[in-house]
């Protein structure tokens, strides 16, 4: 689960970390207390959404008076943002962020992360800080260290003094940042998050280090152990469709293609989508329905994938391990008592309960594509996505 730069600098000052003075704000009303409150004039005024390349789109902008920012508020507030992180639906800002502006000295790049080739929590570090660590890996790699966080989180001393020494922190400037890499350690374990950025951790004249920019995303497996940080979700920076999905439990991704897939078991549904890609079709999304699925889950899930207008086809693949065959297709009858099934429907079971869910299929007089195979199943739905 992704959050907003304002809560993660809440939390961010909850362990020690330093921030700027921010307001977030809704209205232009509200901006005029805020800068009253922070005591400025003028300042930064950044769109709150779920979604990087915010200077890019125009949702970053410096007001030198209070009359320029508050007109940059109201500009801001409402805009939309549409790029690869948003997909095409694109995101939202219902909220801005006004914070005094900052003199910088020096950037830095400092950010947490699960390193798969390690396997291990991991911080990244770079004195190349404010551009995208990404072009600093690619242009100048040697401006990077990697380093293992300890179980916990923990930053050894001697890791501290190596970053310091290779950012080119010196006397109070390095006591500073060495606080901050290790508190931002500790916090990336103890919220359970898979990747925390500070980009750009800056240097100001008068020598003081601060989080300029604060980016969390927390594993969505372990929100059960921080109910605070569940509450900071925002479901208006999630599609429609993924919204409706999670409030099931359902896991659903928004794909490109015209093929509707409904599948049991994460590892079966990007199977089915690789072997729909490889009949020459291509999925319009990604639905796991899980294990243990309900009629009443399986009915919504279908009620989502018909939601989306570019949608042929429809394959359900479904092995009845946990899940039984039969609630699967009392699910598909009750959603198509709902809707108006007026797409191809292809349906591949197997297992538990299987010859009872197919009967009950027959008798319901639906007009469905019966497949044995996942090849079958896949061929079949690529033909009738295409309307053959």
């Amino acid at each position: 689960m992704n959050i907003h730069e304002y809560q993660a600098k809440e939390l961010f000052k909850k362990y020690g970390i330093p921030v700027p003075p921010y307001a977030v704000v809704s209205s232009v009303e509200e901006a005029e207390k805020a800068l009253d409150d922070l005591g400025v004039e003028g300042g930064v005024v950044k769109i709150m959404v779920h979604a990087g390349g915010r200077g890019k789109a125009g949702g970053v902008k410096i007001g030198k008076t209070k009359a320029e920012t508050l007109s940059y508020v109201k500009d801001l507030v409402g805009l939309k943002i549409v790029n690869n992180q948003t997909g095409p639906e694109g995101v939202v800002a219902h909220k801005v962020m006004i914070s005094p502006a900052e003199d910088i000295d020096k950037q830095y790049y400092v950010g947490c992360i699960i390193d798969r080739e390690s396997a291990s929590a991991a911080m990244i570090v770079s004195p190349e800080g404010g551009v995208e660590i990404e072009e600093v890996a690619a242009n100048t790699p040697d401006r990077i260290m990697t380093l293992p966080l300890y179980p916990g989180g923990v930053l050894k001393r001697y890791q501290q003094l190596n970053i310091a020494k290779f950012m080119g922190w010196e006397g109070d400037t390095a006591k500073q940042g060495m606080k901050i890499v290790a508190s931002l350690g500790k916090l990336f374990r103890e919220v359970d998050a898979s990747l925390m950025e500070i980009n750009p951790l800056i240097l100001t004249p008068d020598g003081r280090i601060t989080a300029l920019d604060a980016k969390i995303s927390i594993d969505d497996n372990a929100l059960y152990r921080h109910p605070e940080i569940a509450q900071m979700y925002d479901a208006t920076q999630v599609p429609e469709r993924e919204a409706r999905a999670l409030e099931h439990e359902l896991a659903y991704i928004a794909l490109d293609g015209n093929i509707g897939c409904m599948v049991n078991g994460a590892g079966l549904a990007m199977a089915t989508m690789d072997i729909i890609q490889h009949y020459g079709g291509m999925p319009s999304n990604f639905l796991d329905v899980g294990g243990g699925a309900t009629k009443e889950k399986v009915a919504e899930g279908f009620k989502i994938i018909l939601s989306d207008p570019e949608v042929k086809a429809i394959l359900v693949n479904i092995f009845g391990g946990i899940m039984n065959c039969v609630t699967l297709s009392a699910g598909i009858i009750a959603a198509a008592g709902e809707l108006d099934l007026n797409v191809p429907l292809v349906v591949r079971m197997e297992g538990t309960n299987v010859q009872q869910g197919r009967a009950m299929l027959k008798e319901s007089g639906l007009n469905i594509i019966s497949a044995e195979s996942m090849a079958e199943a896949a061929d079949k739905v690529v033909l009738a996505a295409r309307g053959e």
